[in-house]
């Protein structure tokens, strides 16, 4: 599908209520009195279609000062981020690029995300993790100010060793598994040589407890996942410090594409791909290898200013103006 429009007539509201609808949550703010119209009371986003054989209904409503209320097929969700655990959706938006441009947490939170679509079980172990670290600052803290013995940050440091040991091994499998169809999507994309580099060691007790005084000094934990880096890479040269914005952009296409190829195998549908002005930066032939490379690939939403933007056919053509899209 291709939604057009000018600069303003509400694309990328379209699909930032798509992601809403099926993952609870907006890709660009975590403030949900954002997502309401100014002057409206609340905001109510309905999706229907089908997985497979199978309806499916969606209802996210929104009210200010209230939490979010969800429904599947009718039926009340505990909380909204339940979809996630329902509908697949990957989103690409210009803001997207801090992935390979920005700081080391940027990548940490987008691959551990990553893990939770791929691993459902494992989805919670990053947030799992964090907590212990949070516990562990604490007493750390604690002590330094004499408010308690350094005894009471050893169980936290078994917590963090256990935690953080397997936060290590689920970021390696899922990076280890994402990285030949990330290379692969590169390569067509017209960035040879895409590599991702996840190289880490698990933090164990005796060595977090060596470092315990200058942890106590810092009042931080200084070994840990929470520490962490993926490198992106084209070649040998780092994307962060040696990418092009063009570059940067190919690369996080290519990590979402490997990642819609890996839930397509796995899941019971393919995810869905909202792509916010993915096509203003690339060239025709790069825009042709991202066309065929979706075709067949599942359901895509990609916006544009103008339909001559994608070079084939689309499937469903949507014209939106400010208040309507048809």
């Amino acid at each position: 599908m291709l939604a057009v429009g000018e600069n303003g007539a509400g694309k990328t509201n379209l699909l930032e209520a798509l992601h809403v609808g099926t993952q609870g949550f907006s890709p660009r703010s975590r403030n949900d009195a954002q997502l309401v119209r100014f002057g409206a009371d609340a905001a109510r986003i309905e999706l229907a279609g089908e997985r497979g054989s199978s309806r499916l209904e969606l209802e996210v409503t929104l009210r200010p000062g209230d939490a979010k209320k969800a429904k599947l097929n009718g039926a009340l969700l505990r909380a909204a981020e339940q979809l996630r655990s329902e509908v697949s959706t990957l989103v690409f938006t210009p803001d997207r690029l801090v992935v390979v441009k920005g700081g080391p947490a940027a990548r940490r939170a987008y691959f551990d995300r990553a893990l939770g679509r791929l691993y459902p079980a494992r989805a919670a172990l990053p947030a799992e993790y964090g907590a212990a670290v949070a516990q562990r600052n604490a007493a750390l803290r604690r002590v330094a100010i004499g408010a308690s013995s350094r005894d009471a940050v050893a169980p936290w440091t078994e917590r963090v060793a256990s935690l953080g040991a397997q936060l290590v091994s689920a970021r390696a499998q899922a990076i280890g598994d994402l990285a030949p169809l990330f290379g692969e999507r590169a390569d067509e994309l017209g960035l040879p040589g895409g590599v991702l580099r996840y190289e880490a060691e698990a933090p164990t007790a005796e060595a977090l407890e060596q470092r315990l005084d200058a942890d106590l000094d810092r009042g931080t934990t200084g070994l840990g996942p929470h520490l962490d880096d993926v490198e992106i890479l084209a070649g040998d040269r780092d994307l962060r410090r040696f990418g092009s914005q063009g570059e940067q952009r190919l690369a996080v296409l290519s990590l979402i594409l490997a990642e819609a190829a890996l839930l397509a195998e796995r899941g019971p549908a393919p995810p869905l791909l909202l792509l916010d002005d993915v096509l203003s930066e690339l060239d025709e032939r790069r825009r042709t290898a991202l066309a065929r490379r979706l075709e067949g690939a599942g359901q895509t939403l990609i916006t544009a200013t103008g339909a001559s933007a994608l070079p084939v056919e689309p499937a469903q053509l949507v014209q939106v103006t400010p208040g309507v899209a048809r």
